[in-house]
């Protein structure tokens, strides 16, 4: 277990640990959920069994079990070699993964107006393993630096100039660690450098991005200031008219309600009215449910029209990228968004997309197929291990 890897990721009301050894192949992974709340849990990996943690526990307290169950299961070693932290939102301010000094907190804390439901408890997943780990070097990773490249075109709103200037409001983008890793891979996979590659990347989950990368640049990306700007996602609503806000209000719904609807109560599970997971979804539409099948078109429609419009920021395309939960297992999204852009030349192998392009290392396009098409399993927990190691000077 020399130079283990720990890797956090603090959510509202969760915390997600994963362990790598030092050739960064995962040794295990946790998950404590329903932190803060009188439910409070914890699962080892994908165990379906849970062990109960007493009520309103903590996120400091749930890392303290974690670990300390890590240690006593011979899964680590009384401290790791260096930790790497998920930041959701670095502002302006970080362009790539940073050592974490008293300087660096400072500005991650200062994000928090920008991601209110995250930074706050990224901060305090890195207070947390701090006190518990003082020797050992930690190492945070933002999920906005990777589209630090995106040009002032496509990162200004179209508001008065002073807003950006004193509130920092622009479009940041988000998932860049996920469209990092699928650069990489897509570059393995077509034979060629990432400097060279340049694709559109889907990342398909409860949360969904697409983002256009040119030449191993992100130069355009579908999320914005803040997580909720884009596709339809599992609760979130992506893009809605700004005149939304001020008729909701004269229907008497208060800016709190209709923030907590767009993020939590819309999507998938909004227009389904019943669930937000696109397997359910899909079995429900099989069956005849029009509510079902209305959040699969709405979804695949509004992301083909994302895919189009990627492409006006490429000079070339090397692949079309689906990664995420539901890019990497929906044969039936991935056909569906693929036939609807027919006219741009993209053609699906639907036996090879049934397979998740598992017998074409991911390839899923037919021969028709004027682009490449891939499915790629995205890895976020490794590549912000290998930062933690490489910033930490293990390598």
């Amino acid at each position: 277990m020399e130079n283990t890897l720990l890797v956090v990721n603090c959510g509202s009301s969760s915390l997600k640990i994963a362990l790598f050894d030092k050739d960064r192949q995962k040794i295990a992974s946790m998950l404590a959920g329903r932190l803060n709340t009188p439910n409070a849990r914890f699962r080892i990996g994908k165990q379906r069994d849970v062990t109960r943690l007493p009520p309103n526990t903590t996120h400091k307290e749930a890392l303290a079990v974690l670990m300390d169950t890590a240690q006593k299961k011979g899964l680590m070693p009384k401290q790791p070699a260096a930790i790497g932290h998920r930041i959701v939102h670095g502002g302006e301010t970080f362009r790539e993964a940073v050592l974490i000094d008293d300087e660096v907190l400072v500005a991650i804390k200062a994000c928090n107006l920008l991601a209110p439901l995250h930074n706050p408890v990224n901060v305090e997943g890195i207070m947390a393993t701090r006190e518990l780990f003082p020797l050992v070097p930690q190492v945070a990773v933002f999920d906005t630096a990777f589209h630090q490249t995106l040009p002032e075109h496509a990162f200004h709103y179209a508001l008065p100039q002073n807003y950006y200037r004193d509130w920092g409001v622009r479009r940041y983008g988000f998932h860049g660690t996920s469209h990092a890793y699928m650069l990489q891979q897509a570059a393995l996979r077509l034979e060629q450098s990432t400097a060279e590659t340049s694709i559109i990347s889907a990342h398909l989950g409860n949360g969904c991005s697409i983002t256009a990368i040119r030449d191993g640049k992100s130069v355009d990306t579908s999320m914005g200031l803040t997580p909720l700007e884009g596709l339809v996602m599992g609760t979130r609503s992506g893009d809605v008219d700004p005149g939304l806000f001020d008729y909701l209000q004269s229907k008497g719904v208060s800016a709190e309600q209709l923030h907590n609807e767009l993020n939590h109560s819309s999507g998938l599970l909004g227009l389904s009215g019943q669930t937000n997971d696109m397997r359910t979804l899909s079995d429900l539409a099989d069956q005849g449910d029009p509510s079902a099948q209305l959040a699969i078109d709405v979804f695949c429609f509004r992301l083909a029209k994302y895919v189009a419009a990627m492409m006006v920021s490429l000079n070339r395309l090397d692949a079309l990228v689906f990664t995420g939960g539901i890019g990497q297992n929906s044969a039936r999204v991935r056909q569906q968004t693929v036939n609807q852009l027919g006219l741009l030349g993209f053609a699906i192998d639907q036996q090879n997309n049934d397979d998740n392009g598992l017998n074409r290392d991911g390839r899923i396009d037919c021969k028709e197929s004027r682009f490449p098409i891939l499915v790629i399993a995205t890895d976020e927990e490794r590549v912000i291990a290998g930062e933690a190691a490489r910033l930490a000077e293990l390598n």
